[in-house]
Parts: structure tokens; sequence; C-alpha cells
């Protein structure tokens, strides 16, 4: 090192892990589930759906699902997680619309996930169970706030605004 340098210091970047995060948003509502599982495996999807159907919208005759198009997001992962019958228990009650192949942006979930980023995960989480504590707070937040996701259509040149409030 020349006289009159800043010391150099290179940081090493340690991964902790990896974990998927599962989110059920009610865009006009203002209800937000989120969820954090160690995997995104076709029987994690049948679990959180069966939350979906047996503690977020119990009284619902039909829960109208908007997902995106991965290849666990089936109702055929139901029956790799439950009995038949309660398979389709569960899947009756789902109406589900896949978002389109190019459209992801389009996704309301996408903009609650990027509003999540803000205002939650922008910094280093060490371990799993500080990123469910951390999401718990911020979920009960976004509930109390009845935080919404809105969209407008501007039919002059077609774009859709999407705003989180």
């Amino acid at each position: 090192m020349r006289p009159g340098d800043d010391k150099k210091v290179d940081s090493e970047y340690t991964r902790n892990g990896t974990c998927s995060i599962f989110a059920f948003i009610e865009p006009l509502g203002g209800t937000h589930h989120i969820s954090v599982r160690e995997h995104q495996t076709a029987k994690d999807w049948a679990e959180e759906i069966k939350y979906l159907c047996d503690v977020m919208y119990l009284d619902a005759e039909k829960i109208i699902l908007v997902t995106d198009n991965l290849n666990t997001h089936k109702c055929a992962s139901s029956y790799k997680a439950f009995s038949p019958e309660e398979a389709r228990r569960i899947i009756k009650r789902l109406e589900i619309h896949y978002t389109p192949k190019h459209g992801s942006w389009l996704d309301i979930a996408e903009i609650e996930l990027n509003v999540m980023t803000r205002q939650c995960l922008s910094r280093r989480i060490d371990s799993i169970e500080h990123l469910k504590e951390a999401l718990s707070v911020w979920e009960k937040e976004r509930n109390n706030k009845h935080a919404r996701v809105n969209w407008q259509f501007n039919t002059k040149d077609a774009r859709i605004k999407l705003i989180s409030l």
C-alpha cells in the first residue's frame, strides 16, 4: 500500500441459506398473509392453499385465486399433500386464474413483494427465524392499515398503473 492511500477492505458475503416466501394479498380488501418456508414444493403450496381455504376464507363458498404459472401452483399439488377427498374439497372452493406467461409485471403480488422488500427486507437477515419474525410484524402493520393495492387503467395509452396504498 502506498503512503497516503486509504486502507482497502474487502468484505466477504456469507450466504446463510435460502427460503421461499408465500404471499396472499387481497388487493382491495387490504388483507395480507405472508408465510416463510424452507422450500417451495408442491406440498408447501398445497398446505398454503389449505390455510387460505380453511383459515383465511373459511366462510367463502368460492375463492378466486390469481397466481403465477409456477409448476407447483396446480390443483394436482393438493393430491400430493392430502388424501383425494381432502384435495377435492379444497380444489372445489377455488377458481384459479393464471397470470400470462410474459405478464408477471401485472401480478399484484409482485407489487406487494416489492413493497415488502423496501420496507422489511432491505437488510441482511441472518436466520429464517428472524425473517419470520420481521415478516410477521410487517404483515400485522399492513393488515392494521388495511393497505391496498389499487390499479388504474388508462385507455389513452393502454397502460396499467399499479399503486400500493
